[in-house]
């Protein structure tokens, strides 16, 4: 009987080769991970800035306004929307419908909108006010 051998250099060489693969596709992944954590974290700042910007349009005023916030830019459009007579109040001033957009911008073309519709009371035309009385 002969004497139990070694592996051969052959076989401790594929070894190391499939080793090193899987550590490369580890560190791969964990680097992919690690940047869709970044891409998530600036998604969730851009919609926390958008919805804030939509929360803070009191009073609405119809027109555009812009800014930047950090590494993000924002424009905010406010513009007046037609209300059908069929849904106005039978009494009282009608209410005015607006459409506010907010759009964030950010790194290179990656951009959130939020649309909505508010109502805001239209001050009835020829309502006295405390001073005419």
């Amino acid at each position: 009987m002969s004497a139990p051998r070694g592996f051969t250099l052959l076989e401790v060489l594929v070894a190391l080769l499939i080793l090193g693969l899987a550590v490369v596709s580890l560190i791969q992944l964990s680097a992919q991970g690690l940047r869709l954590v970044k891409v998530a974290g600036d998604q969730q700042q851009a919609v926390l800035l958008a919805e804030r910007l939509a929360r803070a349009t009191e009073p609405l005023a119809p027109g555009v306004q812009s800014g930047q916030e950090g590494a993000m830019t924002w424009e905010r459009r406010v513009a007046p929307v037609g209300v059908p007579d069929e849904l106005s109040p039978p009494n009282g001033p009608p209410p005015e419908l607006l459409a506010l957009t907010v759009t964030v911008r950010w790194d290179a073309g990656r951009s959130l909108e939020l649309a909505s519709l508010r109502l805001a009371p239209r001050a009835a035309p020829d309502a006295p006010t405390e001073a005419s009385r």
